[in-house]
């Protein structure tokens, strides 16, 4: 399942058609799922035989504009309930500046001067190892594939932790709301003190991001940015190959220091300063990703974040918990397995559900694209101005 090149690619993921403009008033903004006895009573990971997708096209192409009215782009056929569609709008903020505000085009937090020394001095550690395993490299201290490869984990290390820095964590928009689902399941619904919005079950205020995160684990400092709902893969990927890197320099020092018997495998005299150094780094990385890594996937394993689990044991109501595992698709998206080990952003088979809220535009877009009645105009006015806003969300809703 791919959708169009646009930005944020993330925050476009697969949405449950309804049957018809017949229906009253269903779980249309329960889009991007499956039928909830499905979702309740099968631990089936994704309805992905539902439609042919070498065959059939379930996303509307926005970025087509024609005046002809003939060559005007057919809509996907209405399907049943269970069945997707790929909203593919990217209603992200193109601008050329950098934050953590709604109208910053790319996400970084620049307010925390702490958190960007402490993110720099990762890349400068990372890069020094890299550095170091170069020069036994050369200096013929260990075989070449062994420094290559030690390099690649380096790489990658950086590349995830670019990624989760760079990456919006789940911020909940100003627009946000309720989904169907939630409006359902209870009366009332919690509002942000500070941002003075919705917030989604498992969200908090982040002080340094001035932002409330869905799903939200803790701000990291060394990744000058939250770890959230949106960027918990990166995360976890940055955790893994760190201590892939840790792990596979102790035991390349090791072997040398307690088995290279003969001038083959000795290090160069001036490199040897440069591998004690790397060893206590190692070390150090080594327990710190090893204690970090069980933190996160206690997290995952209970559905109850590092901030919810230290106010819940303040208060002495962890036997209380009533949250549930998160799924691994809920981490990695639906997309290949073989994505899951790239810093690349997951495509989530149920967007509110992850994120825990929906938006009014996207559902007037499906509203439009289900009924079929009204042309979807590419140039959609998806405004962040609460001026543009409906006057009641209901009208969005079919009737």
């Amino acid at each position: 399942m791919s959708s169009s090149n646009s930005k944020g690619l993330s925050r476009r993921s697969a949405a449950s058609s309804q049957a018809a403009s017949a229906s009253k008033r269903s779980s249309l903004s329960d889009s991007l799922s499956y039928n909830n006895n499905n979702h309740q009573n099968s631990n089936t990971l994704c309805c992905l035989n539902c439609y042919n997708y070498r065959s059939e096209v379930l996303e509307y192409d926005y970025s087509r504009v024609t005046d002809n009215a003939s060559s005007q782009q057919p809509f996907p056929r209405i399907r049943s309930r269970g069945e997707y569609y790929i909203d593919s709008y990217n209603d992200q903020p193109w601008s050329w500046t950098f934050g953590t505000h709604e109208s910053n085009g790319i996400w970084c937090n620049s307010s925390d001067q702490a958190g960007s020394i402490m993110s720099a001095m990762v890349w400068l550690l990372m890069m020094y190892s890299a550095m170091t395993v170069t020069s036994l490299t050369v200096t013929e201290g260990i075989p070449v594939p062994l420094g290559l490869m030690y390099n690649c984990l380096v790489t990658m290390s950086l590349a995830c932790h670019a990624k989760t820095s760079l990456t919006d964590p789940g911020s909940v928009p100003h627009q946000a709301i309720p989904s169907e689902r939630q409006r359902m399941a209870r009366d009332s619904h919690s509002m942000c003190g500070q941002c003075q919005t919705f917030k989604p079950p498992g969200s908090h205020h982040c002080r340094i991001c001035n932002r409330c995160i869905g799903r939200m684990d803790h701000h990291c400092p060394w990744m000058n940015n939250c770890v959230g709902v949106a960027n918990l893969k990166h995360f976890l990927l940055f955790l893994s190959y760190t201590w892939t890197c840790a792990t596979y320099s102790l035991v390349l020092f090791g072997w040398n220091y307690f088995f290279c018997a003969d001038e083959d495998c000795t290090f160069h005299p001036l490199v040897v300063h440069l591998v004690r150094i790397m060893t206590l780094l190692a070390l150090g990385a080594f327990l710190f990703t090893s204690s970090m890594l069980m933190n996160v996937l206690y997290g995952v394993l209970t559905g109850i974040g590092t901030i919810d689990r230290l106010k819940k044991k303040a208060t002495n109501t962890m036997s209380q918990s009533e949250e549930e595992p998160i799924q691994l698709i809920d981490i990695f998206g639906i997309a290949p397995i073989y994505t899951w080990f790239l810093p690349i952003d997951p495509i989530f088979e149920d967007f509110d559900r992850v994120m825990g809220y929906t938006m009014p535009q996207r559902l007037d877009r499906e509203r439009q694209f289900c009924e079929g009645q009204r042309s979807m105009p590419p140039d959609l006015d998806h405004s962040p101005s609460l001026d543009h806003m409906p006057k009641c969300v209901n009208d969005l809703l079919p009737v």
